[in-house]
C-alpha cells in the first residue's frame, strides 16, 4: 500500500522544503542548463527551487533539488539535494549529496554518498567507496577512509570517525 504513495508524498515533502526556503530578489526558482553558458540564467545568478542540468550546469549556490550530471556551484552556502554523476561545491554544502563524485573545497554537513567523496571539512556522514576529509567530525564508511588531521586513523578501511 504504501508504495502506490511513495511518490506522491515524496514530492509534497520536497515542495514544501524547496518551497519553505527563503528567497531572495536576485535569486531565480528554476535553472535548466544544457551546459554553462547555455542555461537559462547566468552562471553568477543564485538558484532556490530546481536546478536541472543536463551535460554541465554552473551557479553560485543552489537551495532546495540540483540534479544533472554535473553541478557545480561556486561560492556562498549551497543547500538541500544535489543529484547525478559528479557534484562540485567551491564552497559550503550543507544536506545531501548524491553523486558518483562529490567534491566539497569548503565546509560540509550533511551526507554525502557516492563512489568518491571528499570535503575539506565534514560533519556528518560520508558513504563511499573512497572517502576523504582534512578534518571531520562524523563517521566515513567505506573501503578507504581517509581523515587528514584528528580522525581515530589517517587512513582506515571499513569505518572511521573523528568526534
Amino acid at each position: 500500500m504504501f508504495r502506490r504513495f511513495r511518490l506522491p508524498l515524496c514530492l509534497i515533502v520536497l515542495s514544501v522544503l524547496v518551497f519553505s526556503l527563503p528567497v531572495v530578489a536576485q535569486d531565480k526558482p528554476i535553472q535548466i542548463s544544457l551546459f554553462n553558458p547555455l542555461q537559462i540564467f547566468p552562471e553568477t545568478t543564485s538558484i532556490t527551487g530546481l536546478r536541472i542540468n543536463f551535460i554541465y550546469g554552473k551557479n553560485v549556490t543552489v537551495k532546495g533539488l540540483d540534479i544533472g550530471f554535473v553541478n557545480h556551484n561556486t561560492g556562498g552556502l549551497s543547500k538541500g539535494l544535489q543529484w547525478g554523476f559528479v557534484g562540485i561545491v567551491d564552497a559550503d554544502f550543507l544536506g545531501w549529496q548524491n553523486n558518483g563524485v562529490n567534491i566539497v573545497k569548503g565546509r560540509f554537513e550533511g551526507f554525502q554518498s557516492g563512489w568518491f567523496n571528499s570535503a575539506k571539512h565534514a560533519s556528518g556522514l560520508q558513504f563511499g567507496i573512497v572517502n576523504y576529509a582534512e578534518t571531520m567530525y562524523g563517521l566515513q564508511i567505506g573501503l578507504v577512509n581517509i581523515i587528514k588531521q584528528g580522525g581515530a586513523f589517517p587512513v582506515f578501511p571499513i569505518i572511521n570517525w573523528s568526534f
